[in-house]
């Protein structure tokens, strides 16, 4: 068979096929799939969130700038800021030092409620590629990913002007084009097993 027309044939094959999860995250295109237990063992996989938005919040709470912003309430803030029954807020500790234990440890000194999602060995982390904690992900209701980047634009903690999270999830709310897609992640780096 010709090249040209096999390489057709093989395009028309795929058209209508199911839209499937990347092997890493990218804006625009489906969220890597993920199946975790989070910090009581409960399991929880990406699928069963679809019709919500999800935001994704990779965390160290060892890290310096993960203390800053839990300390000044930026997450708790931004997260409040959200209509529970459209949006789900994820926390994930892929530190490879962290266990279960030391989340819930954790998030009973600090208070909040979002489930912690235990990934000692990096594999969710790495397919997302998270740099930093924080790095935050905002994925839509179909399970594209809209957003990836800061959390705000105060890496020095001088005052943000800008909350890309809460920026990009209001947007997806209502339809609209995010826009400031993806930003320059930053704090400690993720400490992923070696």
């Amino acid at each position: 068979m010709n090249p040209f027309f096999k390489a057709v044939a093989l395009t028309v094959a795929f058209v209508g096929a199911p839209v499937l999860a990347a092997d890493t995250a990218e804006v625009g295109k489906p969220a890597p799939a993920f199946t975790l237990k989070d910090e009581a063992g409960k399991t929880h996989n990406l699928a069963d969130y679809k019709g919500k938005v999800v935001v994704l919040e990779w965390t160290n709470s060892e890290c310096p700038f993960v203390k800053r912003h839990y300390e000044a309430k930026t997450m708790q803030t931004t997260q409040k800021g959200f209509d529970a029954k459209k949006v789900v807020w994820l926390t994930v500790d892929s530190t490879a030092s962290h266990n279960a234990k030391f989340a819930a440890d954790w998030k009973k000194k600090e208070g909040f409620t979002q489930p912690v999602l235990i990934d000692t060995d990096g594999k969710v982390g790495k397919s997302y590629a998270a740099k930093t904690t924080p790095h935050m992900y905002v994925i839509d209701g179909q399970g594209v990913v809209r957003y990836a980047g800061a959390i705000d634009d105060d890496a020095r903690g001088k005052g943000a002007t800008t909350n890309y999270v809460k920026t990009a999830v209001d947007a997806v709310l209502t339809g609209q084009q995010v826009p400031t897609a993806t930003s320059e992640p930053y704090g400690c780096s993720v400490k992923y097993k070696s």
